[in-house]
């Protein structure tokens, strides 16, 4: 088999950006945490509040498989470049398992998915050029950050949708142990004012992807 050129890895880059955005939700490895769990009843108000919750956490899987494929295009070290590959890989259970909620809840994913995906691969490009160290600590503070905005979805969803509750649940679990990989591979902790920058753009995802 031959080499991979640079051209090879961007064109493999372009295809997972167009798959993650436009294309048909992965299958996923593990089976999804509502699997074994029976659907309930909700209301319509409910129903547009819990779809609205799963669509941020879908658009932020997209953006997850950016923010890995960027960080791995740039990493200086195969090491590190393995380990954003293996988590980008558990993402993708994420991705599958909140399209398929929204399919149940009869909604859709962000029609600004393709945007999102840009965005966050750029970023996550940006953040493997300055170095492994700084690459690893903006892995660490996202991971941070989505596990306190999924808490807040499972305060929010309704208490007896126990399908969306399982899938929010067991990706906190993941998006944890991601943080953990990060510091445990020599993350820098990032500046509190590039943190709060982080948390500010993560909001307007957050409130543009609930509607749109």
């Amino acid at each position: 088999m031959r080499e991979l050129t640079p051209l090879d890895h961007l064109f493999g880059q372009l295809d997972g950006g167009l798959r993650a955005a436009f294309g048909p939700p992965p299958s996923g490895t593990r089976p999804s945490p509502a699997s074994t769990l029976d659907d309930a009843a909700l209301d319509e108000d409910e129903r547009r509040l819990t779809a609205g919750l799963m669509r941020i956490n879908h658009t932020g899987e997209v953006c997850a498989q950016a923010l890995y494929a960027g960080q791995a295009a740039t990493a200086r070290s195969d090491e590190v470049r393995e380990k954003m590959a293996e988590a980008a890989h558990e993402e993708e259970d994420h991705l599958a398992w909140c399209a398929e909620r929204l399919d149940e809840l009869a909604s859709r994913p962000s029609l600004l998915n393709p945007l999102w995906y840009a965005g966050s691969y750029s970023i996550g490009a940006a953040a493997g050029l300055a170095g492994d160290p700084w690459s690893l600590g903006f892995v660490e503070a996202t991971e941070r950050q989505v596990e306190a905005h999924l808490d807040e979805h499972l305060e929010r969803l309704p208490p007896q949708d126990q399908r969306s509750r399982a899938i929010v649940a067991q990706m906190k679990e993941d998006e944890a142990r991601h943080a953990q990989m990060a510091l445990d591979n020599g993350a820098t902790i990032l500046p509190a004012p590039v943190q709060k920058l982080m948390a500010v753009t993560a909001d307007i995802m957050k409130a543009v992807a609930y509607r749109i």
